[in-house]
């Protein structure tokens, strides 16, 4: 198990400086870690076995199997209810009349693990971008000033960072505005990809994990179960080929699709998995416009994060800031210690005054 998983090890390092937030972080390195895991999950024979297993008379196995493999193989939908063994053969198998019963064919099995190693992919863009645009600022400024004692080049540092702030207040907005695009994208993108898998499963997601949670509820016997009409474990396949008087004969055979017991979990929780990452990045979306159209919530998240800090000091600088410099602040006081952090301040509230710092 762990050889399937410890090609996605190096992403779970942490990062030395903090250029955005936890909800961020949630998009491009927890979703990205569990779509990469499962579509090594379902690559893996090794816990899972062949494919696709199907079983009809006169045709050779392995070519039944390749053959129902490329061509998809399909279910009776209504035929999904019923005692197995006694009314049908296994959920959605059960004797159809062509033209009469409808039928589902399954096509996405094939394409699993290629579409979920794609939105890993996916999700990665908002934080390729926003690194690219960031181009190492926050862990240029903060070099050196991680730790509780400093030395005299740390001194210097601290020094410069105060002076590049105070030089270049009012000109952050753009840095910042990248950011929030940034946010605003991880946004779109999770949505987009609900949607998209939607779509990928015949229009079977978008309910898929209330269905499940209702069908544990109901009775035995009137219940369907939904993971068995996604993805069936035991599916039809026809085979077509010329008998001896060159008439064309008809073959049909059961394929077990072991591939599906697997499949079936991983869309479980990714429905709720992207439920949630959804719900949490609106209510995130929600506090950044809130952030950025009440400068009285910026000055109480910098008092927050500046809690060492003298208030007047903070309100002072809060009262030139424009919202980019209050961004710059806010990241800055997430990767330095706090003792220097508030000696930062204390600078900086000096150096706007006007004032020599001693």
């Amino acid at each position: 198990m762990f050889d399937v998983f410890g090609s996605v090890k190096g992403l779970l390092k942490l990062d030395q400086v903090c250029i955005d937030n936890n909800i961020f972080r949630l998009h491009y390195k927890a979703t990205v870690i569990i779509l990469i895991a499962f579509s090594l999950l379902v690559t893996s024979r090794q816990y899972i076995g062949d494919p696709i297993d199907c079983i009809v008379d006169e045709i050779p196995l392995n070519v039944m199997d390749t053959y129902c493999w490329i061509y998809s193989t399909f279910t009776i939908p209504n035929r999904l209810t019923g005692i197995a063994g006694k009314d049908i053969v296994q959920p959605g198998v059960a004797s159809h009349v062509d033209g009469h019963d409808e039928v589902k064919y399954h096509k996405y099995y094939q394409w699993v693990c290629f579409v979920l190693f794609f939105q890993a992919m996916l999700f990665y863009v908002p934080r390729y971008l926003w690194k690219t645009w960031e181009g190492g600022r926050i862990k240029m400024l903060v070099l050196d000033l991680n730790m509780p004692i400093m030395n005299e080049e740390a001194k210097e540092r601290k020094k410069i960072l105060v002076d590049y702030f105070a030089d270049n207040i009012k000109g952050h907005n753009f840095y910042a505005m990248r950011f929030f695009f940034c946010e605003v994208l991880n946004f779109v993108n999770v949505l987009g990809q609900i949607y998209f898998m939607d779509f990928f499963l015949d229009g079977e997601f978008s309910t898929y994990g209330s269905d499940v949670v209702r069908f544990t509820e109901m009775e035995p016997e009137e219940r369907g179960d939904p993971m068995a009409r996604v993805f069936p474990k035991v599916t039809k396949c026809t085979f077509h080929k010329y008998g001896p008087s060159g008439s064309v004969q008809k073959f049909d055979g059961l394929c077990v699709l072991p591939l599906n017991i697997v499949n079936e979990k991983i869309y479980v929780f990714l429905w709720f998995w992207f439920i949630l990452l959804t719900i949490l990045t609106g209510i995130s979306l929600m506090y950044r416009f809130a952030v950025i159209l009440f400068p009285k919530l910026r000055l109480l998240m910098l008092r927050a994060r500046s809690r060492l800090s003298a208030h007047e000091e903070v309100e002072l600088i809060a009262s030139r800031c424009q919202m980019g410099d209050w961004f710059i602040l806010y990241q800055l006081g997430k990767n330095i210690d706090p003792l220097i952090y508030k000696e930062i301040i204390y600078d900086l509230a000096q150096k706007v005054q006007g004032k020599e710092i001693v």
